[in-house]
């Protein structure tokens, strides 16, 4: 006879989670599932991290906001929209449906940033998680308690409410603490000739909103990424001139900044800059040069936990957080003190949720870390290879655009969480060409393949019937509203 295995005994842990964006949401969903208490501590007045629209800016100088903690934690510029669509940037089982005929609320397949922050304060209700969330409450500091036999940390926060009282510390204990406060806030500045004696404006694109305050300027853009080239986009409807520079106007020239250029002949593209004059000229690496009225420093961001005191178990290197096993667990200190939404260029919130179960299901029980030495190993391999291939050090967290398999697998190989479906990779392959080949009209292309047509007829029919199942329980919700308040008139 042959007995059975005991049940598994899951250990439900004392969870902080620090920050309220996508990624925190995703991972607070998932310890509440497996049983945790959660509390998530976000320093905004609402959910939503970057999705939530700031119009306010670090006013201080450029080379002080670069260098401090900035203010106001969104970098979401007015005219934003998506360059991922929506039917592959939804949680696996609360997709990103479109709300059709909802005043306020934008269909398409590429939206505004405010859509998102809609889905994710959705996502908040529909999950039951906004009781668990601080509103207005900056962590200041998270640190090991250092007379625990458990692994347990200190987290210290202010209440940004405005008196005196409010901005009192309070210190609480948790067993363990998630890291989730996204990687798009803290600049990321170059040195150039000249930057510190420029007379002129300075800024980082964190405190873009709006092109208005540029009219009939010239503006001169420190690289052309993608969020490069959408800020030049918008900006040359009022500007004088736009230029665009970087490091190497071969790589750069692409289809579509070469469409950009032929459509708007106020943009230009040049080598990098080589210096800033006093007398306002910005002279570019081939000699010419510009006299400008902005130069706008659009070279992404670095990460930043300044109210993280690890001792030096953590630490950020060149835009390199480590060592980090998978970029979540350091392995000095895990599993009490982990990472979710590190990485960029994923899939997002897939991606964050699936790291989200794994960090639950290890805090519970449920599953095992390897052993301290392997996990440190492993992570040492993993920054060997990247080197060993010609990856730069600050594009240690930079997955799909490396190795876009290790995203896929990652859900499934942790946590069994399913990897996402072949027509929507098949969507994201076909997206990605077409806005290296159009950045202006990719957005409105409809040459889907015929897997992808097929999964988008089912996709948008189970949203037909999640909103229909909505416009039903909205029904019945007013008709027991209106008998409620029927039955309180007669008594």
């Amino acid at each position: 006879m042959v007995s059975a295995e005991p049940p598994l005994q899951l250990e439900p842990k004392n969870v902080c989670v620090v920050g309220a964006g996508m990624a925190g949401m995703a991972a607070a969903r998932e310890l509440r599932r497996e049983g945790h208490v959660v509390t998530v501590m976000e320093q905004s007045g609402d959910v939503g991290g970057q999705w939530l629209y700031d119009p306010r800016t670090d006013d201080d100088g450029l080379l002080e906001a670069g260098a401090a903690p900035v203010r106001v934690h969104s970098s979401m510029y007015a005219c934003l929209r998506l360059i991922s669509p929506r039917e592959a940037m939804g949680f696996s089982d609360f997709q990103f449906f479109p709300r059709e005929g909802v005043a306020g609320r934008d269909p398409r397949r590429f939206p505004t940033h405010r859509e998102v922050y809609y889905y994710l304060r959705e996502f908040c209700h529909a999950f039951g998680l906004a009781d668990a969330v601080r509103l207005n409450t900056r962590v200041t500091r998270v640190a090991a308690v250092p007379t625990s036999s458990t692994d347990q940390w200190a987290v210290r926060t202010v209440h940004l409410g405005g008196t005196a009282t409010d901005e009192e510390e309070k210190e609480e204990v948790f067993d363990a603490v998630v890291v989730a406060t996204g990687h798009y806030s803290q600049p990321k500045l170059p040195s150039i000739n000249g930057m510190e004696d420029w007379p002129r404006r300075q800024l980082h694109s964190h405190s873009y909103r709006t092109p208005e305050p540029f009219r009939g300027e010239v503006v001169v853009m420190v690289g052309c990424g993608d969020s490069g080239k959408d800020i030049a986009l918008d900006l040359r409807r009022v500007a004088k001139e736009v230029h665009l520079t970087a490091k190497s106007v071969e790589e750069a020239m692409t289809p579509a900044m070469s469409k950009m250029l032929a459509n708007h002949a106020n943009l230009h593209l040049h080598p990098q800059i080589d210096r800033l004059h006093a007398d306002g000229r910005v002279a570019f690496a081939d000699g010419s040069s510009v006299v400008a009225d902005t130069v706008m420093y659009c070279t992404g961001y670095t990460y930043s936990f300044t109210f993280l005191d690890t001792g030096g178990a953590v630490t950020v290197d060149d835009n390199r957080v480590g060592p980090l096993f998978e970029h979540v667990f350091p392995p000095s200190l895990a599993p009490s003190l982990s990472f979710v939404g590190i990485p960029r260029k994923v899939i997002v919130p897939w991606f964050f949720e699936a790291q989200g179960k794994w960090v639950a299901q290890v805090l519970s029980g449920r599953r095992a870390l390897p052993p301290e030495e392997e996990m440190l190993r492993s992570a040492e391999e993993y920054y060997r290879a990247r080197e060993a291939a010609g990856v730069p050090k600050k594009y240690t967290h930079d997955i799909a655009g490396v190795d876009p398999e290790k995203m896929y697998e990652f859900g499934e190989k942790y946590c069994d969480f399913a990897r996402i479906e072949d027509w929507k990779r098949e969507l994201l392959v076909s997206i990605i060409a077409n806005m290296d080949n159009d950045m202006e009209t990719f957005r409105d292309r409809a040459d889907d393949g015929e897997n992808v047509r097929k999964g988008l007829q089912r996709w948008h029919g189970a949203a037909a019937q999640a909103q229909e199942d909505q416009t039903t329980v909205a029904a019945v919700e007013a008709d027991v509203d209106a008998q409620v308040i029927a039955k309180l008139r007669l008594n």
